[in-house]
């Protein structure tokens, strides 16, 4: 890893999906390592994917980093690396999941050079594991935030965002 790089591993965990979920993130740099997670008490699996690579470059203080995300969700990988989104924005995100998120995305998104690699999930790669064991965990913790562009979507309030 060089001194310009940062290396991130992120999760997103639902039980149920819909249900409670969690998001998880391991940041390194440089030796140092850092770990976020937090939990909701109703979403999906795909939001938290998302809402993990979200919160982890929002947490990024540095704008002249190589941000290398490892993510096992084909979700989010495919749709940055396949060109898919910018689709979806042209579009308005019409017909589209979760546009709240990936306006929230692309906000933070163009103010770094972001690599993503898909990695398969649950295949003994100790950072990937990690985020899946904060992402499961946020998800049973007591007093969950709400998702509320989520619970809020069936009343019609999602389109807010566009």
């Amino acid at each position: 890893m060089k001194g310009n790089e940062i290396i991130i591993f992120t999760d997103g965990a639902a039980r149920g999906n819909p249900g409670p979920g969690g998001y998880g993130v391991v940041m390194l740099y440089n030796g140092i390592r850092k770990e976020l997670s937090e939990g909701y008490r109703l979403t999906t699996n795909n939001r938290m994917e998302l809402l993990a690579v979200i919160v982890a470059l929002e947490t990024l203080k540095r704008k002249d980093l190589k941000v290398k995300i490892y993510s096992d969700s084909k979700y989010v990988v495919d749709a940055v690396t396949k060109g898919w989104l910018w689709t979806w924005e042209s579009k308005r995100f019409k017909n589209k999941k979760n546009p709240d998120l990936w306006l929230r995305f692309i906000k933070i998104y163009k103010e770094f050079d972001v690599e993503f690699i898909w990695v398969k999930g649950h295949a003994s790669i100790p950072e990937n594991e990690r985020c899946d064991e904060l992402a499961v965990a946020a998800s049973k913790q007591p007093n969950l935030k709400e998702d509320s562009c989520y619970e809020d979507e069936s009343d019609g309030n999602l389109r807010t965002f566009l």
